[in-house]
């Protein structure tokens, strides 16, 4: 549960949640995009209400056919990769282009096949997820969030399923994406990833914001008691490095 949480991303900025399990880390990306409906308080994408309709004093909630525009504008990367198995890689990142994207199929197609280059899966898009690993499936949900040109990404601990050996393609990728200054909001575990690439950091526990500020300040010099010593545990299991 979040307790009356408020943060501003700017327009081209990397913010990364961080906190132990259960902190509504999670939750927060959720919210955000209305897969979990919060009980108050407003979200805002640019000049526009995440949601909600508002006239006067009447407000009510969207329905899933009024949400799925401002969804598209928010991308999002989950744990799990969700990808088709039947379709080819190309086919999973070309499929919402064309059916809610208002893309022709080739149009659909060019377009994955831009965002699969762009996380370096071209050379697969013939393939089926079955023949990839689990970083590869990843990298191909990254290439289908970014196929919905959004303006802001959410990726929740997109490396939290992967084996150790596949952390670094998918990090890889999301740093590249950061460099080219696009808005995006990470929960991630990967505290030293978190310090290089975020512009800032927000510690969160029990549904609060707990400390904030810009990444390496947060990381390297925090100045709450509990964000320290959250921190001291992740150094003594090897989390962070100098």
């Amino acid at each position: 549960m979040l307790k009356d949480i408020s943060f501003t991303l700017k327009r081209g900025e990397t913010l990364a949640l961080i906190g132990p399990s259960g902190s509504g880390k999670s939750t927060c990306l959720r919210c955000i995009n209305f897969l979990e409906q919060p009980n108050g308080g407003d979200i805002w994408l640019e000049d526009e209400l995440i949601g909600r309709v508002r006239n006067g004093a009447r407000e009510r909630v969207m329905s899933d056919k009024e949400l799925a525009p401002q969804r598209r504008e928010i991308g999002m990367v989950f744990q799990l990769f969700y990808l088709w198995p039947h379709l080819t890689v190309r086919d999973n990142v070309a499929l919402a282009s064309i059916k809610a994207g208002g893309l022709t199929r080739s149009q659909a197609y060019e377009l994955a096949e831009q965002m699969l280059g762009k996380v370096h899966m071209l050379h697969k898009a013939d393939q089926y997820p079955e023949k990839l690993s689990g970083g590869q499936q990843q990298r191909v949900a990254i290439a289908r969030a970014l196929a919905q040109r959004p303006k802001l990404i959410l990726f929740d601990e997109p490396t939290s399923a992967l084996d150790p050996e596949l952390v670094g393609e998918v990090l890889g990728v999301i740093k590249e994406l950061a460099d080219e200054g696009r808005s995006m909001i990470l929960v991630t575990h990967e505290i030293r990833f978190a310090r290089d690439v975020a512009d800032r950091v927000i510690f969160m526990e029990g549904g609060l914001i707990v400390e904030e500020g810009p990444a390496q300040d947060v990381i390297n010099r925090p100045a709450q008691e509990r964000t320290r010593a959250f921190l001291g545990q992740v150094h003594a299991d090897g989390g962070i490095a100098a």
